[in-house]
């Protein structure tokens, strides 16, 4: 496990020295806690001093981390965590995703294909050189039209070999089924509400505010999605099935799970996709978002936005302040808390008057 410290100096520098690795036995929460003990230990460091917790949310570790982060805030109840924005967001939804088992399977055909497609360098540039000359043929011909079929030449002149050949063509079964091309629509839409989101919260010069914003906006989205979008789906994965001459399947029949056709499901195709994938995967989204930007995330992370001195102090809340202070309960008592109140009524005050040397700030250092 590798650990990072941020803090910031006498200078107002904001560092973040790279502490060191450790070996770990196994990655249980506590064993993951006494590793970041002994690092900070051999640096002559306190973990009461923490004041903040950032983890890689593209973990294999999800739910070890999560136990971690409690037993870091039983000790330091100020360690609050919030969303290590240096690190993509999708990415972990990804990971969350794929704890469901149709989501797993979707994206383990994808990286097979992927290896197939791209095993080589020379590989992709013969592929590459070779589809471009056929596909010119064929478009002049009118045989084809421009973006059919695509995937499937790719993956049939890579497998020269029998057993290649056998691969690509289980590959193709699989990309061009209607369980397949479903996934593929559902994590589609979900990805690009994420990626836009994710792009805004690892902007350099970020507006706090208007990324927590986006980030309702976006979970507003994906509920309404969850909600309201479940028809537009099913009729975009149509429109692509009908358009690629792609079976689709009766939805009104029963599901049989598996490939055995003798143990028969009471509920229908059309009920198991609506349940299973699209509810399930769309919960385990908005769960993540929602535990990962949760009150208290959001008030620390609004109160530090209402310090941004930027266009003359835009963004100043004294209550968003007040509420971030009461975080922080060893630095601030009552009576700090009371006087950090006058202090801001006095300062903001100030500043509206004007002051030239804060008019061309831009940022909180």
């Amino acid at each position: 496990m590798a650990l990072v410290l941020r803090y910031v100096d006498k200078k107002d520098q904001v560092n973040e020295p790279f502490i060191g690795l450790v070996r770990v036995h196994d990655t249980s929460a506590k064993s993951l806690k006494e590793a970041i003990l002994f690092l900070l230990m051999k640096h002559s460091l306190s973990l009461s001093k923490i004041r903040g917790q950032g983890y890689d949310g593209a973990s294999n570790m999800q739910g070890n981390i999560n136990g971690l982060k409690a037993l870091i805030l039983q000790e330091t109840p100020s360690a609050h965590c919030n969303h290590y924005f240096a690190h993509q967001l999708q990415l972990t939804l990804v990971a969350i995703a794929k704890k469901h088992k149709e989501v797993e399977t979707f994206f383990a055909i994808v990286f097979n294909v992927l290896n197939v497609i791209g095993a080589s360098f020379k590989s992709r540039y013969q592929l590459r050189d070779h589809h471009a000359e056929l596909l010119e043929q064929l478009l002049e011909s009118g045989k084809v039209q421009s973006g059919k079929g695509l995937n499937q030449e790719v993956i049939e002149y890579e497998g020269q070999e029998a057993n290649d050949r056998l691969q690509a063509e289980a590959f193709l079964s699989k990309i061009n089924s209607f369980e397949f091309l479903f996934m593929l629509h559902l994590m589609l839409n979900l990805l690009l509400m994420s990626n836009e989101l994710s792009k805004v919260l690892q902007k350099k010069e970020q507006d706090i505010v208007n990324a927590m914003i986006f980030l309702d906006l976006t979970k507003e989205r994906l509920q309404q999605m969850r909600d309201e979008g479940w028809e537009s789906l099913m009729d975009e994965v149509y429109l692509f099935c009908t358009k690629h001459d792609i079976l689709v399947p009766n939805m009104e029949e029963f599901y049989i799970p598996g490939k055995s056709k003798y143990r028969p499901s009471s509920v229908t195709y059309s009920h198991h996709l609506r349940v299973e994938p699209f509810y399930t995967v769309m919960d385990l989204q908005l769960h993540e978002l929602n535990s990962r930007f949760d009150v208290v995330s959001d008030n620390l992370l609004l109160g530090m936005a209402s310090l941004n001195l930027a266009n003359s102090f835009a963004n100043f809340d004294k209550e968003r302040i007040m509420t971030l202070a009461k975080y922080y309960p060893d630095e601030f008592g009552k009576l700090k808390l009371r006087d950090l109140s006058h202090q801001l009524d006095t300062f903001i005050l100030h500043m509206q008057h004007g002051d030239p040397r804060f008019s061309d700030l831009k940022g909180i250092w």
